[in-house]
This record gives structure tokens, sequence and C-alpha cells, in this order.
């Protein structure tokens, strides 16, 4: 069976083998709407304008509309609000967070042929922003993450032995020739799961909730951290009827994630004879487990943009980014805590790797990404604007950095391939999302304007993936996962012009909303087995973008 390959895979180099899952390919391959005032003031909808900081980073050819130089600086205070309802208990949690979103300079030269100007450009731009906390509660829940664990005990079809530390193997080391996977490793030192037999067979694993048990779970989740995004670009107008441009991209992340989930059982089972797995007790059970799991790295990219102007009234853009090669590092680290009051067991715990991180070095490539753009001009006064933008997210790839082609093929497509079935997840899981962008801005005075936006993010998720009818995979020892719906901007944004000064604001309201799960749905029974949650972001942003043209 496929799960029993995967798991084996997981299992054959639990300390050393990667943490990654095709969920975090997604979260550290997701960007944002962020940049100037103006840009986000008109819903990001700048792909056939240009002559704004952030088009560096969106459509390049927007560096070959300027004129004159340029220098700025944009600033952003996030109010993140995020509302979790589980089992029809909400739970609401605030962030705010205070960002540089864009600083950037722009040099132009002026020539009297039919190359009429050549621009360059180095800007600093918040591609996303992965600052936010959530929690939930869910009173009489129905399965439980140590049964979860059970699970991939069983299909692992792991031995005591591999579980326990003796003279020759100790888990939290783990240099045999079969480490088993830390979620078990800590699910059996904590008493999360017992074992059913001792016969010469790979005995049957069980959790805490049976019938008659119940009680509640808490989630609690602190995330921190970004995308930032330094550009190096060029550009050009020639004859004032074609615009183009070039950016290279330097991309760098920083992203943790600090988890905790509690379960409060009563009337659990409970092994208390882990020799003979024949003894177990009813009692109450309470425990935790606490994840880490922290990437930080660099990569690049390329972009490569075009404007038309056939008529005065008239622009059409395009760009197309190639994907970004990221080299990232990985930290991450568990432990448990336990107590069942009526049983022998007292309080305790466990970690893994000896309560040391454990770090992976890995490759993530990001997909690619088209950009089409038009945009009118009404009377000298008005712009309309709208973007289509187009990311396929199931082209997202994992890759070992120490792993080579060889006589089985390319790496991506040899099952030996340690990334081989991760890569498999991905397009499984997810699809092509499109966003579309207006924008509108008049000039009230010809000082002061008015801006309005609007931009909507189709959801990236395979349907099957969402409805639990599928096994949905992750790696080290959180279960968890997340999956996008669509996400919706509302922007409005006002501009005064004083001879060479300029001074931007614009207000940006974002809702996301989202499916949380805890653990993947069991694979004998998919509908509704794993304990899910509704999210909602609220999150609104206040920019403001002060800049000077000479």
């Amino acid at each position: 069976m496929r799960k029993s390959l995967l798991t084996l895979l997981i299992a054959a180099g639990a300390l050393s083998a990667s943490a990654q899952s095709a969920i975090d390919a997604y979260t550290l391959g997701r960007q944002d709407l962020k940049g100037t005032a103006r840009f986000m003031g008109m819903g990001g909808a700048f792909g056939a304008l240009g002559g704004d900081l952030t088009t560096l980073s969106y459509n390049p050819a927007g560096i070959g509309v300027y004129r004159s130089s340029d220098i700025g600086m944009t600033m952003d205070l996030d109010f993140n609000h995020n509302t979790m309802d589980f089992s029809g208990l909400k739970t609401s949690v605030d962030r705010t967070s205070f960002l540089f979103n864009n600083i950037g300079y722009v040099g132009t030269a002026r020539f009297n042929g039919v190359l009429k100007n050549l621009n360059w450009g180095f800007t600093y731009n918040r591609a996303a922003s992965f600052n936010r906390r959530y929690a939930g509660r869910a009173k009489n829940i129905t399965n439980s993450m140590s049964n979860y664990i059970a699970g991939v005990a069983n299909s692992n079809e792991l031995w005591l032995s591999d579980l326990q530390a003796t003279s020759s193997y100790d888990p939290y080391v783990g240099y045999s020739d079969f480490a088993a996977p830390w979620i078990t490793i800590l699910g059996y030192e904590s008493n999360l799961i017992s074992p059913t037999t001792t016969d010469n067979e790979a005995p049957g694993f069980v959790g805490l909730y049976g019938a008659g048990t119940s009680g509640e779970s808490i989630i609690e989740v602190d995330e921190t951290g970004g995308i930032d995004e330094y550009n190096i670009s060029f550009g050009g107008n020639f004859g004032n009827l074609i615009y183009w441009g070039m950016d290279f991209g330097i991309m760098n992340i920083d992203f943790t994630r600090r988890s905790l989930y509690t379960e409060y059982l009563d009337n659990a089972y409970v092994g208390v004879d882990g020799q003979s797995g024949t003894v177990m007790t009813r009692s109450q059970a309470d425990w935790d487990i606490q994840n880490y799991f922290s990437v930080s790295g660099s990569g690049w990219n390329y972009k490569l943009g075009f404007i038309v102007k056939p008529i005065q009234e008239l622009r059409l853009g395009f760009a197309f980014h190639t994907p970004t090669w990221y080299k990232l590092t990985e930290d991450f680290g568990a432990n448990t805590t336990y107590n069942y009051p009526q049983t022998d067991l007292r309080p305790g715990g466990a970690q893994t790797n000896g309560g040391y991180t454990g770090y992976n070095d890995f490759n993530l490539r990001t997909p690619w990404r088209f950009i089409a753009s038009a945009a009118g001009v009404i009377d000298g006064k008005m712009i309309i604007s709208a973007d289509v933008d187009w990311t396929a997210h199931q082209y997202l790839k994992l890759s070992d950095p120490y792993y080579t082609r060889d006589s089985w093929g390319w790496a991506d497509e040899d099952i030996n391939n340690p990334f081989y079935y991760t890569n498999k997840d991905i397009k499984d899981y997810y699809k092509t999302s499109v966003t579309f962008r207006a924008g509108v801005e008049y000039r009230v005075l010809p000082e002061f304007s008015v801006r309005l936006g609007y931009a909507h993010t189709s959801s990236p998720v395979k349907e099957a993936a969402k409805d639990d009818q599928m096994i949905i995979y992750t790696a080290g020892t959180d279960p968890s996962y997340e999956f996008d719906d669509a996400t919706d901007y509302v922007t409005a944004g006002l501009g005064y012009r004083y001879k060479h000064f300029y001074l931007d604001a614009a207000y940006v309201y974002r809702h996301r909303s989202s499916e949380w799960h805890a653990f993947t749905a069991d694979p004998e029974n998919l509908a509704g087995s794993g304990a899910t949650a509704k999210m909602t972001g609220a999150n609104s942003q206040a920019v403001l973008t002060l800049g000077f043209k000479f």
C-alpha cells in the first residue's frame, strides 16, 4: 500500500530525513498583497501602469515608465485578527505587527532617439508576512490524536523494540538500520499508545480514545517571519510605445511556527503494562504535544515584463516570473507531557533527539507565475486598471541538495528520491490559483487623488483534498495542516503631490478562510473522522508611503 511505503520512507531516517511536507512547501511558496500605498490602494492592479516602486517586483516593465528618478519608503501597520470555529466554539486571537513594506530607488537617463529613456532601480519589498496567532478549543471531541499516532505505528508494522531504548538501539539517536517515526516514539514513551499483543509478530497499537471516552482539545499556534525580496531592475522606453523591464530578485525566507496541542480525556484507555499489552485501565488522561519548526534561507528568481501603449488612453501589460530556487535549512523538535492520575504511571513526558533540535537542508522551487494586465486613462483624470495573475501551485517542488541523477533517471522521477512522495502529494493536493485585481484612481485636484481596489484569489486546493476524500500526509511530529479557501481584498487610498514630494496612504482589508485539521482522516472512514475547525482571518493594514521624485 502507498501509505506503508510513505511511512516506511519517513521511518527510514527519522532524524536525518526531511521534515517537510506538501503543506510546508505551499506555505513557504505563498506570497501576499504587499508594496507601496499607491499599489495596495488600487488592489495591486498595477501590471499595465508602472511608475511605482512595487512594479519592479511585479511587472518590471513598470520601471520603463519612469521619466525621472524616484526614492521612497513604505511603512505598514498590520492588525491580524484570526478566529477559529472549533466544533461550534469560536476563539479569536489578535496580533499587531509593524513592517517596512518597500524601500527603493529608481534612476533614469533620457535620450532623444527611439530609446527615450533607460532606467535602473534597487528595491526591497516585503513579499509575504507570516505573523499571526490563532487558538481554538473543541468540546466533546469524537477522536484523539493518540489514535492517529497508533495508526501510524500500525501502518509501519512497528515492533516494541522499534520504540524502546536498548543497549544496541536508542530511538532518540536512531543509528540502527530502522528508526521509527518520531511521533510514534513520543506516543509510546508517553503512554499515548499501547500494544495489544506480544505474539511473534508486529503488535497492533491502540490510542487513548475508545468506547465511553469523552473529552476536549485545545490548540494554540504562534507563527512569525516573512519573505523578503531584494530587486535589481533595468528597463526602458521605446518611442513612448513599448516599455520593457527585467528584474533579478534575491529572496530571503524566515519562518517559525510554535504550536501546542492539548487533550483532556475522561475514561481513556491507558496501558499500564507495556510488555504484556493486555492490562488496560480507564483513567483521566491529560496530555499535550509541543512542536517547534523553523526554516530560513535564500533564493533567486528572474522576471521579464512589457507594457504596450497603442494609444494614449490604453495600456496593456504582460509579465512572467521564473520559479524562485531556494536553498533552505530547517530546525525542528517536539516534546510531550502527560498525566494519568487514576493509574500507577507518574506524570512525565518525552522529547525528540534528547531535547536537541534536529536540522535539515533542502531545496525548494516555487512555480512559474504569469500576469496579464490592462489599464485605461479617461480624460487624463481617471485610471481604471485590471490584472489577472496565474500561479500553478501544483508545480512546487522539493529536492535534496545532496541527491543527484543516477542510472535510474532524474531525481524527481526516481522512487528512491526522498522527496518523491512529497512532490506527488503536492500535485495531489494543489492546483492553479487565479488572482483577479481591479483598481481605480481619480485625480480630484492636481495635487490630490483618491483610490479604490479589489482583489480575489481562488482556492489553490483540490476539492478531494479539502473535503477529506484522501489521506493528507504531513511530516515530522506535527500532524496538523491547513487548506486555504478563497482570499479577498478590499482597499482604499489617498494620494498627495507637492512639487517633487509625494505622500500616499492606504487601507487594506483582507479576508481569508481556511479549514484546519488536527490530523488527517482515518483511512477506513474518511468522512469527518479528523478533528477539524473553520479558520477566518480578518487582516487590516494601514499603509503609508513617503517619496521624492527628482
